[in-house]
């Protein structure tokens, strides 16, 4: 059993303590970062999404007043590696998508460069874009692996076999459209080359981890580690987006480098954001249920259709929550690419179990309608007590505490489970639930440092703040693993020159920084005890959590919501949204809250308005601003709620906590499309849901 502290600080509602920086503006993010005399730099896009550059006539740029340079294949330096397509930004005249770079211009202010970048004239030699995604694509092949190396394609049992002889069936298709992630700080980085020519580059980026982008840029530059340093101290968001390097990053590192001694900035406009920063795939889903007729599952199957570049392959893991969600002798997930002449996808909150529990979570609403039973007792009667895929125990699961808990404060007893049967004022009304899962983690590196320094505890490690709570939580983590007061204990993060930290994402920074820390600081405490003198230091990193393969562990959650539906216009609404959630211990619940409701507020999104249009004809977004990519407001929900269960779970890490940055995303979607169902009688199985589905 993994040695937990005992919480002082944590579990403490206290404030962000970068709160007032951001209130009173000045937090520095990385296109603010104050650097003498900088240029800008402003990236052209192709216009066609598969073919070639002809020609690039860059002469009534150039001679616009105030342009420094402008970059082209023909005159951009060459990389050190290009294994990455993606980042191997004005390397060859291949086009291998629509809003790829083809040029850049370097100007002394963002105007020039802004005007100079559409002066530039590109000529192509285009070929026909194939952009269209389908299940029934002649071209579909499966990954060695999808995200997080999970294996391609799982079979236990026998499906076919179940579907044929099961009394009650369900055999549906439901989809997920193409989303973008859309922080509110769009992409930027300011890059600084050392004027004394030695090849040391100072970038500060928007990024979810310093030390990743460091890892990335060094070899795509081929500089050693030392000649790089990453700064980050404040993210305005990324939701998955920033969580890996893109282009842009690269393309800023190459015109500060053709302009030495001057930094350069580049901030992605929101609508070169659309074809540069990453996206989710659409996902196609067909899910296979066979039951008894009193609801017990004898098998679950999601075969999963998504799109990935075909310069580079990303496949998300849309199938595996099927795999441990609920039990059932037979099993079988499979995941199949269309390589297509698009951008490249990445991660966006809560990758494979946000789209992969919507099939599984609306299919299993039809089921409890097939049987007549209400769908949280259908949950309820095939709750595993195994991980059904490892067959090991989970080192907690309390879904069905969430169900019940959710139960009682949306007031679902009594729920009438005939659709179309309330009518209020002109409105239907319905109501609906759904379940989530976000598997629990922690990366393999991460490494702190502890420092007794004019009786302060100073901690410093490279981790990154998202607006997530980091500034704020871990040191409450390091102020019980040291026993001191958490007023005695800063934590710096967010640059390279403090120790190695992962990546956030996942919702494994907590628990990797966290337990980081931890080790840290019991070394720290062992060696130094409570006459630490000014000076005094420890460095410890993450040890292996030797229960992890022992135990299979997750966060869960239900989600509950109330839809209503204009007889006449078919206008949907979501009055009430309740979500109950099993995440471990609770470090600060101010945190946590915020957390669920965003990721909750992202999956309303999702269920009624993100859907990126790509027009096939010529392979872009065309709603690609927040005109008409449209997000929830205030407006959009005028009750929503976040709750948690006391959970403890030894196991998971010293701390006793899972993430909370994801889980709220999963099962939304599907609440609220059960929830419109149970109100109009009409079952929507492609996102997201529009007022057009519900007229005659």
């Amino acid at each position: 059993m993994t040695r937990t502290l005992e919480p002082r600080a944590m579990g403490q509602d206290l404030p962000r303590r970068d709160g007032p920086a951001k209130v009173h503006g000045v937090a520095i993010y990385a296109d603010e970062t104050p650097v003498e005399n900088p240029l800008y730099c402003r990236v052209v896009q192709s216009t066609i999404a598969r073919g070639r550059v002809r020609s690039v006539d860059t002469t009534e740029a150039s001679t616009l007043d105030g342009v420094i340079t402008v970059l082209t294949p023909g005159t951009a330096e060459r990389l050190a590696s290009t294994d990455d397509a993606e980042l191997a930004v004005l390397q060859s005249d291949d086009v291998g998508f629509r809003g790829q770079i083809v040029a850049a211009v370097v100007a002394e202010t963002f105007e020039i460069a802004r005007e100079a970048a559409g002066l530039v004239r590109v000529e192509y030699d285009a070929a026909d874009p194939d952009t269209r995604l389908s299940a029934d694509r002649h071209d579909l092949y499966a990954p060695k692996k999808v995200n997080a190396g999970y294996p391609t394609d799982t079979d236990v049992g026998n499906v076919e076999d179940a579907m044929a002889l099961a009394p009650v069936t369900v055999e549906q298709t439901y989809t997920t459209p193409m989303q973008h992630n859309n922080p509110l700080e769009p992409h930027a980085t300011t890059a600084l080359w050392d004027p004394s020519g030695a090849g040391f580059l100072t970038l500060w980026d928007s990024t979810q981890g310093v030390h990743p982008t460091r890892a990335t840029v060094r070899g795509v530059l081929g500089l050693e580690e030392e000649q790089v340093r990453v700064v980050c101290p404040f993210v305005g968001g990324g939701f998955g987006s920033k969580g890996t390097a893109h282009a842009s990053v690269v393309m800023a590192a190459m015109a500060a480098r053709a302009v030495p001694g001057r930094p350069v900035r580049l901030a992605l406009t929101r609508q070169q954001m659309f074809s540069l920063a990453g996206y989710r795939t659409p996902t196609i889903q067909r899910m296979q249920l066979a039951a008894e007729r009193d609801g017990t599952l004898r098998a679950i199957a999601i075969d999963v259709v998504e799109q990935t570049s075909r310069i580079k392959e990303f496949a998300e893991q849309t199938g595996v929550p099927t795999r441990s969600m609920y039990a059932g002798a037979s099993r079988r997930t499979t995941h199949r690419l269309a390589a297509l002449d698009v951008p490249v996808p990445s991660w966006m909150r809560a990758p494979g179990e946000c789209p992969g529990m919507f099939g599984p979570e609306v299919a299993m609403d039809e089921l409890a309608h097939e049987v007549g039973l209400d769908p949280v007792e259908l949950r309820l009667r095939n709750e595993p007590e195994l991980d059904p895929e490892s067959g090991k125990p989970f080192s907690s699961r309390n879904l069905v505490a969430c169900l019940r808990e959710g139960t009682e404060r949306f007031g679902w007893a009594g729920r009438d489970l005939t659709p179309r049967a309330r009518l209020e004022d002109g409105w239907w009304v319905g109501t609906g639930v759904a379940a989530s899962v976000y598997p629990t983690m922690r990366q393999a590196r991460s490494t702190a440092a502890v420092r007794f320094d004019g009786g302060r505890y100073i901690a410093r490690i490279g981790a990154a703040d998202l607006g997530t709570g980091a500034w704020t939580v871990l040191p409450q983590i390091a102020a019980d693993a040291l026993g001191v007061p958490v007023e005695d204990v800063d934590v710096l993060i967010g640059d390279t020159d403090f120790p190695v930290a992962s990546v956030a994402g996942g919702s494994s920074g907590t628990a990797t920084w966290g337990s980081a820390l931890v080790e840290a600081a019991r070394e720290f405490r062992d060696k130094f005890g409570r006459g630490a003198q000014d000076g005094d230091e420890v460095e410890a990193g993450v040890q292996p959590n030797p229960e992890a393969g022992s135990y299979t562990m997750s966060a869960y959650g239900a989600q509950f919501a109330e839809v209503r539906v204009h007889a006449y216009t078919g206008e949907v609404r979501v009055p009430r949204l309740l979500g109950v959630f099993a995440a471990g211990r609770i470090l600060n619940p101010r945190l946590a809250r915020s957390q669920l409701l965003g990721g909750m507020t992202m999956g309303l999104g999702m269920a009624l308005h993100e859907e990126s249009v790509l027009d096939p004809r010529f392979g872009h977004v065309v709603n690609h601003d927040l005109a008409e990519y449209h997000v929830p407001s205030n407006a959009d929900v005028a009750d929503l709620q976040a709750h948690w269960i006391d959970e403890h779970d030894p196991h998971v890490n010293a701390m006793g906590s899972k993430g909370v940055g994801e889980i709220g995303i999963v099962g939304t979607a599907a609440a609220v499309v059960n929830a419109a169902w149970h109100a109009t009688g009409v079952r929507v199985r492609d996102l997201p849901v529009t007022l057009d589905r519900f007229l005659p």
